[in-house]
């Protein structure tokens, strides 16, 4: 069942309540009422006829007992029989029998004259007879020596039929208030739960995949706020989706470049290899397959490598040492001096005394990368330029080849795992494009920055800047 349903239902069954209960007991009220007002007339009409009565029987005292109860009677018919009275009928009786009865006759309960008590007491009794309610008053008074007893009917009637004529009134209006208060709540339940159904689609709405979608709800009420924090949590959740749809395609990229890079080298080896085991070859052509299966190995080592270190770097408790920018430059000029020498590549540098908080292997890997780097951009001869200065607590340290160069729309792209500027000659060098997304990582290890600046034809400088580099004057 719907909320707004149930909403309508409780408000009409209170409405129903409220109603019936208040109802019946104005009617009740109106009626207890009524019939008091009654009784008070009828029983003040008695007590006079009483009185009267009492004094006729004071003067007629001395006189003789039949002549008495004419007077009685006389009195009576006199009462009955002018206009405005509110009895229906009177009866007199002295216990024997009855003396005078006016009009209808059978309209007396006979027993109620045994209950009353002393003079001046009354009795009083409702009933129905025939669908007409009446009221019977019975009285005592003295005659001489004689009890005598004076009884009179009234007929209330009007008050039932009056409580009869409200209670149809009152089930009319019942039903016309439980009507109209059935529709004016659902009304008021489908304005109060229209929030709660934009909220429900734009829940659904969500859930089909639309994250934009958000509730234009406003005000301070427990919905307001719900809606609010409602569209608090849309965007949390967009914001998540988002950054996992991200790392998705991220992940998708690295994986499709990874088996891409995988494909070629392992295409190679297996096909060499099965050439060497199933074929008779000369000692040239066995040495030249062993040597591309070991130039393909080895790629496929150094591949291997960058991956485990790219994993390695996502951890961030390694040991920082102070060490000094020049002294890991010339160790890493060292290892690459046999192969710059082949290619007839020159490489000079120029390092101040400085020294920064570095971890030494990655910082070594870092710079093997960079020059690396540079060298397969030269083509031929060439000059590898580094400079290292320590200004203000940074340490910037500038790598500078006469390289081919980047083009300017590829520098923004150049940091992406497996991209390379030019995949051929890269393929061809050995390269899989995974070292300036590794350089990227080991200096923001670093706290670090690392930037490039390039011109087509003329060369590359990349340039670190490292933070707590301080410079040792006495070596400079």
């Amino acid at each position: 069942m719907r909320f707004g349903l149930k909403m309508m239902i409780a408000f009409t069954v209170m409405l129903a309540l409220a109603y019936g209960v208040g109802g019946s007991v104005l009617i009740v009220t109106s009626t207890g009422n009524s019939l008091n007002q009654s009784q008070d007339a009828a029983a003040g009409a008695h007590r006079l006829i009483l009185y009267t009565l009492s004094t006729v029987s004071g003067v007629t005292q001395a006189r003789q007992q039949n002549r008495g109860y004419s007077e009685l009677v006389d009195a009576l018919t006199r009462l009955d029989a002018q206009a405005g009275h509110n009895w229906r009928s009177l009866r007199l009786s002295d216990g024997e029998g009855v003396i005078y009865v006016s009009r209808e006759r059978g309209l007396y309960n006979n027993n109620l004259i045994e209950n009353v008590g002393s003079e001046n007491s009354a009795m009083i009794a409702i009933r129905s007879d025939g669908g007409e309610h009446l009221l019977q008053i019975a009285g005592q008074f003295e005659f001489g020596a004689r009890e005598m007893y004076l009884e009179s009917v009234h007929d209330i009637s009007h008050v039932f039929i009056g409580r009869q004529y409200q209670m149809m009134v009152y089930r009319w209006l019942f039903v016309t208030v439980v009507v109209l208060g059935a529709a004016l709540s659902w009304l008021l339940s489908f304005l109060m739960t229209m929030q709660l159904r934009r909220l429900s689609r734009m829940t659904r709405t969500i859930a089909s995949g639309d994250l934009s979608c958000r509730a234009a709800l406003g005000g301070k009420d427990e919905i307001g706020v719900l809606a609010t924090d409602f569209n608090n949590m849309a965007d949390r959740l967009e914001q998540n989706i988002n950054e996992m749809k991200d790392t998705m395609r991220r992940q998708e990229e690295f994986m499709g470049g990874l088996a891409h890079e995988l494909k070629t080298p392992m295409t190679s080896i297996i096909g060499y290899a099965d050439l060497l085991r199933g074929h008779s070859l000369s000692e040239d052509d066995k040495r030249d397959a062993a040597n591309y299966i070991f130039m393909e190995g080895r790629r496929l080592e150094v591949l291997s490598l960058k991956l485990l270190d790219l994993i390695v770097l996502k951890k961030r408790d390694f040991t920082f040492l102070p060490l000094k920018i020049k002294s890991i430059i010339e160790d890493t000029e060292r290892l690459l001096r046999p192969a710059l020498e082949k290619r007839e590549i020159r490489m000079s540098y120029d390092c101040d005394a400085g020294e920064c908080m570095i971890e030494p292997d990655l910082f070594m890997s870092l710079l093997l990368n960079l020059i690396d780097n540079a060298r397969k951009a030269i083509e031929g001869a060439g000059i590898i330029f580094i400079q290292s200065r320590t200004v203000e607590s940074i340490c910037e340290i500038r790598i500078s080849d006469n390289g081919k160069g980047i083009p300017e729309d590829e520098l923004a792209k150049i940091k992406d795992a497996f991209y390379r500027v030019d995949k051929s000659r890269s393929r061809a060098q050995g390269g899989v494009g995974l070292g300036l997304r590794l350089c990227d990582e080991i200096v923001a290890l670093h706290g670090g920055e690392i930037l490039l600046e390039s011109e087509l034809e003329k060369g590359t400088t990349v340039i670190i800047k490292l933070p707590l580099g301080q410079v040792d004057d006495d070596e400079a």
